[in-house]
């Protein structure tokens, strides 16, 4: 109940929004894949900038 009004970091939305990118990739794979390769290209971006954080 404590944590319900406590402010995400930067890296925890970033994590999230990564994971939803993979989840697309993945469904989108077997479908499209022209677009499962911008998902994943957009999830890489998301995680270097999830590692360059991390470093700091």
């Amino acid at each position: 109940m404590f944590g319900l009004f406590k402010k995400k970091s930067q890296v925890e939305v970033l994590q999230k929004k990564y994971e939803k990118l993979m989840s697309q990739w993945h469904e989108l794979s077997s479908i499209n894949r022209a677009e499962s390769d911008k998902k994943y290209a957009e999830a890489e971006m998301i995680l270097n900038q999830i590692e360059s954080l991390n470093k700091k």
